[in-house]
């Protein structure tokens, strides 16, 4: 099963709004998901952007790949940079 962190959008026509998702990747896009690790609306100045740090580097240990939008976002806000950390530190 292969499992995303990916964005689900929700809100109403020209007014966009996200949540962070991880689902299995046969899922439809606004479909069925497994767990909600955050939020994101584009639209606020400054961007509002909530993130479950804990949650996403627990997906990501166990193998979920991030959406190229998704990883940009993580990457912003420096969990990226501590899963690599974490991943290729001497143990």
């Amino acid at each position: 099963m292969a499992v995303k962190i990916r964005l689900k959008r929700m809100g109403s026509k020209r007014k966009p709004f996200y949540r962070i998702v991880v689902a299995d990747s046969r899922f439809p896009r606004d479909g069925r998901f497994i767990e909600s690790v955050g939020y994101y609306n584009p639209l606020t100045e400054p961007v509002d952007l909530k993130l479950e740090e804990d949650s996403i580097l627990d997906w990501l240990q166990k193998g979920a790949q991030p959406s190229d939008t998704v990883r940009n976002l993580l990457s912003s806000k420096g969990i990226m940079q501590k899963y690599h950390e974490a991943r290729f530190t001497k143990k």
